[in-house]
């Protein structure tokens, strides 16, 4: 299998962007905040032609039982448990510091090789910083310079052993594309829980403290043979509760993970029913095309379940008339009560967002329709909608060709729509249609 290489080091000597370097992408959050990453993220990095799987990881630091820094060290460890060899980084232009020697002790003992990096080697300062490294008693570190990119080819060196034993081990490949399914919704409704839940391990951090997760986390998952890339988001606030700068860039990783989704499932606190802030996340998802499911958590702390379903049904057709029909499933991250209906409703809408018509039988319909509920008239003459075709799937968008498409009511149009959803049953993706001057555009053809 491919070699997996885990990042450690105590807080903000780098090591996101020594991640973000190796796999050619911003994809970790980065600031001058200490502690900025927390859960554990996975990437696909390359150096020359040496190709592995790279984990960044929570800063190494001291912390007190039962918080979330133990949490945060709890992911490191087990991201050492899975590595087949470790990048130790420490920071050159500060030297050492206690704790650089204490979890040195810790990755001596460890079963996994280690590479000692002393990052930010740069100037005079750094280059003597690395030098000290050598107290480690880690070997020769490899001085570099995740920023600007030097040293790489240093680092490539003191890979490229361990990749040749990996290498050795039987790869099964797949050239199944995985579903893109992010995870999305507003701060501490159990988005990070649904997807340990779902995927049977504590993968994520999680917590009763709000916004625990920050970086939108993917994780490669199967799920009954099907393979699927599981997006854990940070959570979603009103615009002007966005404030630090280290939130704006979680909620920019989050609307980037919505954008390049297939499946979105907009987690929902059942305690508090798709509240303002839902409602926009999911207009969100509908302007970007992308399809939505709804998973409403913790069910198990509803009292009247059945006043609780009739508002959420309400709410759906009052305030959501352009996704009609959206997928709900009512479940419970913490005791695991209908979390197995989630995936299944995932597909089926998944399903619905690929499909395609065929364009004879959407022009049936469209010549039904205009006999059972004609357009309007315009300046004293029908309009005369002449065509119909499926431009496009992912999500369903289809070509309406008329004389004077201009003149057309929006209101015949949602009409149309939502005709469309129920006889195609293509409930709770977004539609969209557009308009076209011009005859059959496929006349010539039949």
């Amino acid at each position: 299998m491919a070699l997996k290489v885990a990042i450690v080091g105590r807080p903000n000597v780098g090591k996101s962007t020594l991640f973000n370097r190796l796999v050619g992408q911003k994809l970790a959050l980065v600031d001058d905040t200490p502690g900025v990453t927390r859960d554990r993220r996975e990437g696909e990095a390359a150096l020359g032609d040496l190709r592995f799987r790279v984990i960044d990881t929570a800063g190494l630091d001291q912390a007190h039982e039962g918080s979330l820094g133990q949490r945060m060290q709890e992911q490191t460890a087990r991201a050492l448990a899975d590595a087949d060899a470790v990048l130790f980084v420490v920071d050159a232009r500060d030297g050492l510091t206690p704790l650089d020697r204490h979890f040195a002790d810790l990755l001596r003992r460890g079963a996994a090789p280690v590479v000692l990096v002393a990052n930010k080697s740069e100037g005079r300062a750094g280059g003597s910083g690395a030098l000290e490294a050598f107290a480690l008693g880690l070997g020769e570190p490899v001085a570099i310079s995740a920023e600007h990119g030097d040293g790489m080819a240093e680092l490539y060196a003191a890979l490229a052993p361990y990749a040749d034993q990996a290498a050795g081990e039987a790869q099964v490949a797949t050239t199944e594309r995985p579903l893109q399914l992010a995870i999305v919704g507003r701060p501490n409704v159990g988005k990070s829980m649904l997807v340990n839940r779902l995927i049977g391990e504590e993968r994520l951090l999680t917590g009763p403290e709000a916004g625990i997760t920050r970086d939108a986390i993917a994780i490669g998952w199967d799920w009954q043979g099907r393979a699927v890339r599981l997006i854990d988001t940070a959570g979603l606030r009103r615009r002007p509760k966005v404030e630090e700068k280290l939130e704006k860039l979680s909620v920019a990783d989050t609307l980037r993970a919505i954008r390049f989704a297939e499946v979105v499932v907009l987690v929902l606190d059942a305690t508090q029913m798709l509240e303002k802030q839902d409602l926009t996340i999911a207009h969100m998802v509908e302007e970007e095309g992308r399809a939505l499911v709804l998973a409403v958590n913790k069910w198990d702390a509803v009292e009247d379940k059945s006043a609780a379903l009739r508002k959420l049904k309400d709410r759906i057709e009052i305030s959501l008339p352009q996704l009609q029909g959206v997928r709900f499933v009512l479940l419970s991250a913490l005791t695991g009560t209908g979390v197995a209906k989630l995936m299944p409703a995932v597909m089926s809408t998944h399903a619905t967002w690929n499909r395609r018509l065929s364009t004879p039988r959407l022009n049936r319909w469209l010549a039904a329709v205009q006999q059972r509920h004609p357009p309007p008239l315009v300046k004293g003459r029908r309009l005369k909608l002449r065509y119909i075709t499926q431009a496009n799937i992912r999500p369903p968008t289809f070509a309406l060709f008329a004389a004077t498409p201009a003149a057309l009511p929006d209101s015949y149009r949602r009409y149309l729509v939502n005709l469309m959803r129920e006889d195609f049953d293509l409930l709770g993706v977004p539609i969209r249609m557009m308009l076209r001057k011009g005859e059959n555009p496929y006349a010539d053809d039949k």
